[in-house]
């Protein structure tokens, strides 16, 4: 029996925090409460989304565990965690969103297919484990290296993990080597979240960390490594994630004329109200969240309470140097009776999320980076006059 398994069944799923929203049970996919998601800038690992394609993998016995790396390279080897824990430890905070997050919002305007997510498919961690391009030296390839002697031009994560979608086969995903083998873009095979041995659920004992990149890329329960000529020819690369324009839908699709999506577009949403709430003061502080991929720091959260007719900004919290991070917001305002509260950030590229969901519908309802928008309703004020005097 392998150290590392994909079960086919359900029956030996880990224990998860009670307060998650589940938006799938089978396999399991869930989102923490909005509120919860911005009261710390680094995500608890029980509060950090669960997006999973099949059964959790299981380990029977860490010592016999090994990744293999090979392909297009000279030489193949086959890595113990006490090996890849001999090399030089890093740790990168970065946030993983995954590429369906808001899809429900996009879904109200026109049905699109996948996992319902609201709008917490993301969490900010501290990785900690191996660089790529330090393991790649062992097999051969330079730091810095677009291409090996072979002809190798990606890097392919395989998992153990079981996907209907891959026809029972595994999970299976690439990026670029030049980006897998450049030290800048910190790319991680990480052992540790937080500061803590990574659990099942977010990828025991082995996973990739591919930051600014949408969480699709960040393979977990990693198997095999393999160096190869073109991107991955997986079901995930090849006919998911992929950013059609609106005129295409399921009927006209043809899927090898777009791009695998890579980096995520610029990214904010307001986590302190629900979509309809009721506050109970004219004065209340309005948090959330604002992310954008490829390393591109927020420039600037802005606020609306008129639906976007007037602006200003809002205050922004990020620890110095945490590239890959996002940016928490606040802003005090001061509402109407009947408010529409918008966010939108920019970052450091300029780029601006979309004013209109309809824009930027595709079938598979992914990167919805639309203005975010929620309705605020103040509680009415009862009289004096009308409270009246308790009956004797």
């Amino acid at each position: 029996m392998a150290a590392l398994v994909g079960p086919r069944e359900y029956s030996l799923e880990p224990q998860r925090h009670p307060s998650l929203r589940i938006n799938a049970k089978e396999p399991f996919n869930a989102e923490p409460p909005r509120a919860a998601l911005v009261s710390s800038y680094i995500t608890p690992v029980d509060l950090f989304f669960k997006r999973n394609h099949g059964p959790i993998p299981i380990v029977s016995d860490i010592d016999r565990y090994r990744v293999s790396v090979g392909g297009l390279v000279g030489k193949s080897i086959h890595l113990s965690m006490a090996d890849i824990r001999k090399l030089p430890k890093y740790t990168v905070t970065a946030t993983l969103q995954c590429a369906g997050n808001r899809r429900t919002a996009m879904s109200k305007r026109r049905k699109v297919r996948g996992v319902g997510w609201d709008v917490c498919a993301l969490g900010n961690a501290i990785w900690g484990g191996a660089r790529l391009c330090d393991v790649l030296e062992l097999v051969g390839i330079s730091k810095n290296s677009s291409a090996t002697v072979n002809g190798g031009k990606h890097v392919e994560f395989i998992s153990v993990d079981m996907c209907v979608e891959e026809n029972g086969g595994p999970y299976k995903a690439s990026i670029p080597l030049r980006q897998a083998t450049n030290p800048d873009a910190e790319v991680l095979l990480a052992y540790e979240m937080n500061g803590e041995v990574i659990n099942r659920d977010h990828g025991y004992p082995l996973r990739a960390v591919v930051p600014g990149v949408i969480g699709a890329r960040s393979v977990k329960w990693l198997d095999s490594i393999k160096i190869i000529k073109e991107e991955c020819q997986g079901f995930f690369m090849q006919k998911d994630y992929k950013m059609f324009p609106p005129i295409v839908d399921w009927h006209n699709i043809i899927w090898p004329t777009r791009k695998p999506q890579m980096d995520f577009p610029v990214q904010s949403a307001i986590c302190s109200l629900n979509d309809d709430d009721v506050v109970d003061s004219n004065k209340i502080t309005v948090t959330g969240y604002a992310v954008s991929g490829g390393g591109r720091g927020i420039e600037r959260a802005d606020i609306s309470v008129d639906g976007g007719k007037t602006w200003f900004e809002a205050r922004r919290q990020q620890k110095p140097g945490d590239r890959w991070a996002w940016v928490l917001f606040s802003a005090d305002v001061e509402v109407p009776a009947d408010a529409e509260i918008v966010a939108k950030a920019v970052d450091s590229a300029a780029n601006v999320q979309p004013e209109d969901v309809g824009t930027i519908w595709n079938l598979r309802g992914i990167l919805n980076t639309s203005w975010h928008r929620v309705r605020a309703r103040r509680t009415p004020r009862r009289s004096a006059a009308g409270l009246g005097h308790p009956r004797l």
